[in-house]
């Protein structure tokens, strides 16, 4: 490992290959989620698309350590928060109300019927504010029953708070302590989950969403603030590689080890080569549409799954079916968070920004 010189950190520099690879695992858990609806976790080839989260906790630490770590003390708390909250938002507002148009026209079933008025009102509000409200008995008590991965958007914003609060003051030895107690939370959570750190997203498994941020987001700035840097040949091919990989862990009794030891570990390590590796020319817009599409995809893809799910319960599709399904699936949703992100979010976040300047 090398610490990169001044010209490696000047806040302008922009880590391709680190966007490519957050690309590379949100769409690998959209893909996960579709597999998940249709078979159980041993019969899943890619079982581990989970850890994608556990991947995006610790490339946010280390991004927004970088990002504001040589200036958030001479900002006001408020225009940090202003600053998040225009980045990550809007895509919460609309992955809400996709969710419940989705969820009130769903073709195949769903039964928003049963819900009265002033439920689902409630339910929406907390979606769009997120607030945790598992209600929702038919969604398996989803913290967000709308939109699912709002989980971990909402541990986002916990870390974001307490990063502007405290987080980013500590030195990094007492950093270092605090990223220790946190993989031993990581560990304790797998032990008493049976050896699996799939939860967080419901109301049952709330607290373990604490815990697979605490790890991931302090190992992400302690990367950061111990200026680690692995400089490597394998570029954005190789690292997208050695990132699937991990999802495509087979689903076993060594689940206790394997998951903290690719959340502990592995990850850390990737981003730590990722910030280091060098882009090939040809592949740089690439990872940048990947960096781009990533949250846009991830946001949006979930009103689609519970669609399938129903559509899936009805009519039970033969596998030839529903490989060309998931495939085809994948591609519109793409193309659905593409358009979000062109004509919603980009322009959304352009006019609040250059409101929230003036003002």
């Amino acid at each position: 490992m090398t610490a990169p010189n001044t010209e490696t950190l000047k806040p302008k520099q922009h880590f391709e290959i680190l966007d490519g690879l957050r690309g590379v695992a949100a769409l690998a858990i959209v893909f996960f989620h579709f597999m998940e609806i249709v078979y159980p976790p041993n019969e899943n080839f890619i079982a581990h698309g989970f850890l994608a989260v556990d991947f995006f906790f610790c490339l946010s630490g280390f991004v927004i350590a970088y990002a504001y770590h040589d200036r958030i003390g001479k900002m006001k708390l408020s225009d940090f928060f202003k600053l998040r909250l225009i980045r990550l938002h809007p895509l919460v507002v609309f992955g809400s109300v996709l969710g419940v148009l989705a969820f009130l026209f769903d073709p195949f079933g769903g039964h928003p019927e049963t819900y009265d008025t002033g439920k689902l009102i409630l339910i929406v509000l907390a979606s769009v504010f997120l607030i945790p409200f598992p209600v929702m008995a038919d969604r398996y008590f989803n913290l967000f029953g709308l939109n699912a991965p709002g989980w971990s958007l909402f541990w986002e914003y916990v870390a974001n708070i307490l990063y502007a609060l405290f987080l980013y003051k500590l030195s990094r030895r007492s950093l270092f302590l605090l990223t220790v107690l946190a993989a031993a939370g990581i560990c304790f959570v797998s032990q008493r989950a049976g050896g699996s750190l799939m939860g967080g997203w419901s109301g049952e498994t709330f607290w373990d969403g604490c815990a697979r941020i605490s790890y991931s987001f302090l190992a992400g700035m302690f990367i950061y603030r111990s200026n680690w840097i692995i400089k490597s040949k394998l570029g954005f091919v190789g690292l997208s590689v050695l990132l699937l990989l991990t999802f495509f862990m087979p689903f076993s009794n060594w689940n206790w080890l394997t998951e903290p030891f690719v959340v502990l570990i592995y990850f850390p390590l990737l981003i730590v080569m990722g910030a280091g590796a060098t882009l090939k020319q040809g592949l740089k817009r690439l990872c940048i549409f990947l960096g781009k599409i990533s949250y846009p995809l991830y946001m949006t893809h979930y009103a689609v799954m519970w669609m399938f799910a129903h559509y899936y319960t009805k009519y039970k599709p033969a596998a030839g079916q529903l490989a060309l399904i998931m495939i085809t699936g994948t591609i519109l949703l793409l193309g659905i968070a593409y358009l979000t992100m062109v004509l919603y979010d980009t322009p959304i976040r352009k006019y609040l920004t250059e409101r929230s300047k003036k003002a």
